[in-house]
């Protein structure tokens, strides 16, 4: 696997944990819990790390993937943690990160054995 497969590769094993930490969290869960908001936030800004090191040319090729949205959220965890907005990243855990599992999951090529 080349490097451009690995960086959707770690993009989505960050978004699948995401998924995982949220699994039976609530919103008034997730605004209580300092654990998982610390835990989302990292596999959150580990998409945006991983975005950040896509090609200028998967970049231009998928463009239904907000890159933009996905790499200022991880300088927004990265440098202004504590000011972080917890609704709109509980919004991001419930609607914007499956939607990119959805897109970025079929680019991802099938292990060879």
């Amino acid at each position: 696997m080349w490097r451009e497969d690995d960086n959707l590769l770690d993009m989505l094993i960050a978004a699948k944990e995401v998924l995982q930490f949220s699994i039976d969290l609530t919103w008034e869960g997730f605004r209580q819990s300092s654990l998982h908001q610390h835990a989302i936030a990292k596999a959150l800004e580990n998409i945006g790390e991983a975005a950040r090191k896509i090609s200028d040319e998967t970049n231009a090729a998928h463009q239904k993937i907000p890159w933009p949205h996905i790499i200022a959220l991880r300088h927004r965890i990265a440098h202004d943690y504590f000011h972080l907005d917890l609704v709109r990243m509980w919004q991001i855990v419930k609607e914007d990160v499956p939607a990119l599992i959805a897109i970025v999951e079929p680019l991802i090529p099938p292990e060879e054995l």
